[in-house]
């Protein structure tokens, strides 16, 4: 239980962004299994149409913070592998 007026306010945007958060990071979970069933398919055009949207989905996660930079870019790059390698 918070003690000052300041410490009350600051739980409640806690609590708000938490939910943000919660809702960004399921969705980009979603979005990425979805991509990767499409590649464990072998469906090149299809998880080719999946890859900007899915990839949008990770910079919006960065820019919202919900993901660090770097890890961005490495999600997006493996992501990018995985459409590549296919035949």
């Amino acid at each position: 239980m918070a003690n000052h007026k300041s410490a009350a306010k600051k739980a409640r945007r806690d609590a708000e962004a938490r939910l943000r958060n919660r809702s960004n990071r399921s969705a980009l979970k979603t979005a990425v299994k979805k991509f990767l069933a499409m590649v464990a398919e072998g469906n090149k055009t299809e998880a080719s149409k999946l890859l900007p949207l899915t990839q949008g989905l990770v910079d919006k996660a960065c820019r919202k913070g919900v993901m660090h930079k770097n890890a961005a870019d490495r999600t997006k790059s493996r992501l990018a592998l995985k459409v590549n390698n296919l035949a």
